[in-house]
């Protein structure tokens, strides 16, 4: 079957009209476009660097990182005019219209916190409002859900960006966000094959490895891809990821530093991915300026040898002139032939097809206004939160809390320095501080613990604190994030002065607003509340939880106990 036939078959599925428009870009495309059509790029909220882009090339797509909603709709407006091919217009829509849209758009919350509510249909419904306020703007391109499977509660990148560490919870929540989001005109990207989650290491800062041998892989995240391979997804985001027991049994005799990461496999991009699994539509690769791609193999030859290895689309140039240079010179020297090139092109104007781009019109910011973040969307939001929060450990008699009962209380914020860059956009939450204001407006009086220096013999005397306050509530907000080697409490000095010691003089609750594990750095805690996201409306239904107005309703979709026996204890 040639790629014409392929691009006729699921998921592209395309008709006769739109297979006539692929032929008539095809024919008329010159290696020059050609080139330019299997690059992604990310986008920046300065317009200028636009005209340094056309200079080199005219790309395939751009990827949104956060920005205003004036700036995307700038963007999109440009995007949706000046290339002569219509683009794809991405965003990592793994949270909600917020993902793109940094002021105005919808956080409808984390994948676990959407699996913790127990209801596949939530993440249906999120898959659809990623989708419409994104598509507002003409992004059409999702990059999500995240199929990696939380087998591994050290993993500082999987976390709260996966559905949990049950392969079925995954397959059935990730495949119903597949569907929210192509219902809706969107295309879907999910990731990151072969699968993050086992591994404690971050591909941003290292290869990583999916060490699960062929037979637990297929039952576990093959399941899981196939799953959604099999309701239409059409692209598939490939990480700097390992798997070694694929590897060698598709390639025997393969020596262990001949095993690449995933993006530049062959054997597990057209030999898993395609042949086994059956996927027939865009591989994308995760981004190439990460260290998981960069380690493998000199660049000049790990661009173009990715394209031959299977990749369709090239995520993020390290240097766009560079990598364009590298990209034709591979194909001078024979790493990559014209044909697997003709190959990816055709299935990047094919997914364009598919979602009929060339029909799209430029998007009208009126509408945008009126669609992202509306009432209806942070209405479902409240609901999720509502569903979401799960009590794991209770001392009994503590809650509820009221004023009456416990009118001094001290909190322990536990929160990182706030992101300013907006690279990383869920840690510029100012949860803690929220959630001390809305004790605050509830009538109690709050305290916040302050940490006093102090040597042996000298230290701030206990009953300072336990006759200062009537409840010790400790709010932790560390969010996952890319470029960390772990997601861990940080204690202050002098030895740990904020760690909870008080409990057993002073009733003592625990609220993790992203992060589930914590009950590892706090195992003596006796009452430990997950919320898995930071948004005013968790904070919210926090509160609402500890004051009994609401019902726990959560179920975790991972182990917090983190395997210990210890956590258990009261």
């Amino acid at each position: 079957m040639d790629i014409y036939q392929k691009l006729q078959e699921k998921p592209f599925s395309l008709d006769e009209e739109q297979m006539q428009w692929v032929k008539d870009v095809f024919e008329k495309m010159d290696l020059h476009d050609k080139i330019g059509q299997i690059f992604c790029l990310c986008a920046r909220y300065e317009m200028d660097w636009l005209d340094h882009v056309f200079n080199v090339c005219e790309p395939g797509g751009i990827m949104y990182r956060r920005m205003p909603l004036e700036g995307a709709f700038q963007i999109s407006e440009t995007l949706t005019s000046k290339p002569k091919i219509p683009m794809l217009l991405a965003a990592d829509l793994e949270r909600g219209g917020n993902c793109i849209v940094s002021d105005v758009g919808t956080q409808v919350g984390t994948p676990l916190a959407i699996a913790a509510t127990g209801d596949k249909e939530n993440a249906y419904r999120m898959g659809e409002i990623c989708a419409i306020e994104a598509s507002s703007i003409r992004a059409n391109w999702a990059f999500a859900p995240v199929l990696d499977i939380d087998y591994n509660f050290r993993n500082p990148i999987t976390n709260v960006r996966t559905f949990g560490n049950n392969p079925e919870r995954v397959k059935e929540f990730g495949t119903r966000f597949v569907e929210g989001i192509q219902d809706h005109g969107m295309a879907a990207a999910v990731k990151h094959f072969p699968g993050d989650g086992r591994d404690e290491r971050d591909q941003h800062i290292v290869i990583s490895i999916n060490d699960m041998d062929c037979e637990e892989w297929m039952d576990s995240y093959g399941a899981v891809y196939q799953s959604a391979i099999d309701a239409g997804v059409l692209t598939v985001m490939i990480g700097h990821i390992m798997q070694p027991a694929w590897s060698r049994r598709l390639r025997p005799g393969i020596r262990d530093e001949e095993i690449m990461p995933a993006t530049l496999a062959p054997e597990l991009m057209q030999d898993l991915l395609r042949q086994k699994l059956g996927f027939n539509g865009l591989i994308v690769t995760d981004a190439t300026t990460m260290v998981g791609f960069n380690a493998a193999m000199p660049r000049r030859k790990s661009v173009p040898y990715s394209i031959a290895s299977g990749v369709d689309m090239f995520l993020f140039p390290k240097n766009l002139e560079e990598d364009y240079q590298f990209m034709m010179d591979g194909i001078r020297d024979g790493i990559v032939t014209l044909e697997r090139i003709d190959e990816a092109v055709l299935r990047v104007l094919g997914l364009k097809a598919a979602l009929r781009l060339y029909e799209k019109q430029a998007p009208v910011l009126e509408d945008a206004k009126r669609i992202i973040g509306c009432e209806e969307h942070h209405a479902f939001v409240q609901k999720c939160m509502d569903q979401a929060i799960t009590l794991v450990k209770e001392e009994k008699g503590v809650m509820p809390i009221s004023p009456e009962k416990y009118p001094r209380v001290m909190v322990y914020p536990i929160e990182k320095e706030k992101d300013t860059t907006g690279y990383f956009p869920f840690h510029s939450s100012n949860a803690c501080d929220q959630f001390i204001e809305v004790l605050k407006e509830k009538g109690f009086q709050v305290s916040v613990f302050e940490a006093k220096t102090g040597m042996e013999g000298m230290y701030q005397p206990t009953t300072e604190i336990t006759e200062a306050c009537d409840l010790i509530i400790y709010v932790a907000n560390l969010p996952t994030m890319s470029n960390q080697t772990q997601v861990r409490i940080e204690w202050l000095a002098p030895i740990g002065c904020n760690c909870p010691i008080y409990m057993h003089d002073v009733p003592t609750i625990f609220v993790s607003l992203e992060n589930p594990y914590h009950l590892l750095d706090v195992p003596r805690v006796k009452t430990y509340i997950n919320a898995y996201s930071n948004t005013a409306e968790a904070v919210d239904a926090v509160i609402d939880k500890l004051m009994g107005k609401s019902e726990f309703k959560g179920v975790s979709p991972v182990d917090p106990f983190c395997g210990r026996w210890d956590t258990h204890l009261m």
